[in-house]
């Protein structure tokens, strides 16, 4: 029986690009596969954010708690994108939900190993926490664009739409 690591799939993701190899190599301790039935939710807003995720396939909705109830989506995720940055800040406590729309499939990282190679090798935590700011910069703007469009549009903040 071949045994197959995830370390292949951490070298080609873009996400790590450009990443030492040897640094690749200590991520892979880190990740595991995960898989997520449509509609399960992945975690929630204040939450223990444990690990950070690469999705493989399918779609993932990150949302909000509205005041009205239900959600507001702040981003949809593709394969490829990644998710769950909440793991890199102290106190460790997800800013978002995440919900899978698809069967999905992904990598988890795990949040205790990964910090703990941080605190070993600041250089890693530096290398990670420089593509972890563009993920950070990408959800702050789909949040701003979203806000947006609920206050330009008043029958959104009353769930009409």
């Amino acid at each position: 029986m071949a045994f197959h690591t995830l370390e292949p799939y951490l070298t080609e993701h873009p996400f790590f690009a450009g990443l030492d190899q040897p640094y690749i190599e200590l991520l892979t301790g880190c990740a595991r596969n995960v898989r997520f039935d449509a509609g399960e939710t992945i975690f929630r807003q204040g939450g223990e954010a444990d690990n950070f995720y690469l999705l493989r396939h399918g779609r993932v909705a990150i949302e909000v708690p509205a005041p009205q109830g239900g959600s507001i989506v702040i981003d949809s995720l593709d394969p490829g994108d990644v998710f769950g940055a909440s793991w890199i800040v102290a106190p460790y406590r997800w800013h978002f939900d995440a919900r899978a729309l698809d069967q999905t499939r992904a990598v988890a990282l795990d949040a205790t190993c990964l910090r703990g190679k941080c605190e070993a090798d600041p250089r890693l935590g530096y290398e990670l926490l420089k593509r972890f700011a563009v993920v950070l910069q990408e959800r702050l703007r789909s949040a701003q664009l979203q806000l947006v469009d609920i206050y330009a549009n008043p029958a959104a903040r009353e769930g009409d739409a």
